[in-house]
C-alpha cells in the first residue's frame, strides 16, 4: 500500500499494527529468552524505519536477535563481519572487469539486503565504518560515481563490543547519530539461562522460526507510525529536552535536530505498538535514554569524573517539566 492511498490511522488500524507488533515480538522471544524490553526496542526501530546499535560483550545473543528478526518478517539478512582488514568495497560492493563484454560489472556487497547485520562494527577501521554512512542516511550506495538504491525497507543492526576491549575503534559522532537507538542486551536471568540450556543445545532453533509478517507489513507499519498524532505541547517538550542537553554542564555537544526528530519518531512508534493513535509524555520518557544517550558528547572533565551519558539523560528528564496537556 502506498502512502498516498493509505487510509487515516484510526483505532482499527492501530489495533492491527499492535497485533502485528506483538506477533513479531512473541516469535522472536521463542529463541531470545527473557529480553522483552530489548526485543521491543528493536521492533520500535524497525517500525520507525531506523537503525539500531547493540553494544554488549560477546555471547549474549546479539546475532541471534538479528537472525530471529529476519526470520520473523521474511527478510533477507546480510551479515558483515567487521575486522581490521575489512575494506569499504567489502561492504558496498565492487566493479569487476568482464573480459567477455569488455565492460565493468557491479557486484553488490552484503549491504544490498533488507536487514544488514554489521557484526562487531567497531573492530573495523574508521574508513570502513564510514562506508555505512550514506546507506544509513539516504538508503543508497555510491560506487565509482554511480548511485544505487538499497532495498526497501532497509535496516542496519550493528553490534559492537564495549570500547574498553582491545582492538576496538570508537564510532565517529556522525555515525552514532545515524542510529535511531542504542541498546544493550545484558546477561539473562537465571531461569531464562536454564531455558537456554534446555532448548538451544540443538542447532537450527532460529532456522525453524516461521515468518509471522512480511516486508509489506513492515512498510505499512512505517506509514502508520508517521500518522500517529503528537500534540503541539509535546513537540515543545521535545525541544525543551533537546535544549536542556545542550545547556547541561557535563555536555560538550547536546542533541542535534536529527536527535529530536528521532525521539519523536520512536515515541510515535511506541504509541502505535500499544494501539494508540496519539503520543503521551510517558512514551517519550520510556525511550529517551535509548535514543539520546549515544548522541551526547561529554566534556573531558565529566568523562574523567566517570559521568555517563545515560545519567545525563536521566538528569534532564527530571529537570524538564512535562506539559500539562499529556496528549
Amino acid at each position: 500500500m502506498s502512502t498516498t492511498d493509505a487510509p487515516p490511522f484510526d483505532e482499527t488500524r492501530a489495533r492491527q499494527l499492535a497485533s502485528a507488533f506483538a506477533a513479531i515480538r512473541d516469535n522472536i522471544q521463542r529463541v531470545v529468552r527473557g529480553k522483552q524490553d530489548v526485543v521491543e526496542q528493536l521492533l520500535l526501530c524497525l517500525i520507525g524505519g531506523g537503525h539500531i546499535l547493540i553494544e554488549d560483550v560477546p555471547g549474549v545473543g546479539k546475532t541471534t536477535l538479528a537472525k530471529a528478526l529476519g526470520a520473523s518478517i521474511g527478510a533477507n539478512l546480510g551479515r558483515i563481519q567487521f575486522t581490521p582488514d575489512l575494506l569499504p568495497s567489502d561492504v558496498t560492493g565492487v566493479s569487476v572487469w568482464n573480459r567477455n563484454s569488455s565492460t565493468f560489472e557491479f557486484r553488490p556487497g552484503p549491504i544490498f539486503t533488507e536487514l544488514v547485520l554489521a557484526d562487531e562494527i567497531n573492530r573495523a577501521s574508521p574508513k570502513t565504518q564510514s562506508a555505512l554512512l550514506e546507506a544509513m542516511a539516504e538508503t543508497q550506495v555510491t560506487v565509482d560515481g554511480i548511485t544505487r538504491p538499497l532495498p526497501h525497507p532497509f535496516m542496519v543492526l550493528a553490534t559492537q563490543n564495549p570500547i574498553e576491549q582491545e582492538g576496538t575503534y570508537p564510532l565517529p559522532e556522525s555515525q552514532l547519530d545515524r542510529f535511531l537507538m542504542k541498546i544493550s542486551v545484558g546477561y539473562p536471568a537465571r531461569a531464562d539461562e536454564l531455558q537456554i540450556l534446555e532448548t538451544h543445545e540443538v542447532d537450527g532453533l532460529v532456522g525453524r522460526l516461521q515468518a509471522v509478517a512480511n516486508l509489506n507489513d513492515v512498510i505499512a507499519m512505517h506509514h502508520m507510525v508517521t500518522a500517529v498524532h503528537i500534540a503541539p505541547e509535546l513537540r515543545g517538550y521535545l525541544i525543551d529536552l533537546a535544549e536542556a542537553t545542550r545547556r547541561h554542564p557535563a555536555v560538550a555537544l547536546g542533541m542535534s535536530p536529527r536527535a529530536t526528530l528521532s525521539l519523536q519518531r520512536v515515541a510515535r512508534a511506541r504509541a502505535a505498538s500499544q494501539a494508540r493513535t496519539y503520543v503521551t509524555d510517558d512514551d517519550i520518557k520510556r525511550i529517551a535514554i535509548g535514543v539520546i544517550a549515544h548522541r551526547l558528547i561529554l566534556r573531558p572533565e565529566a568523562v574523567l569524573q566517570g559521568t555517563e551519558t545515560a545519567a545525563v539523560v536521566a538528569d534532564v528528564l527530571r529537570a524538564v517539566p512535562v506539559p500539562y496537556d499529556r496528549v
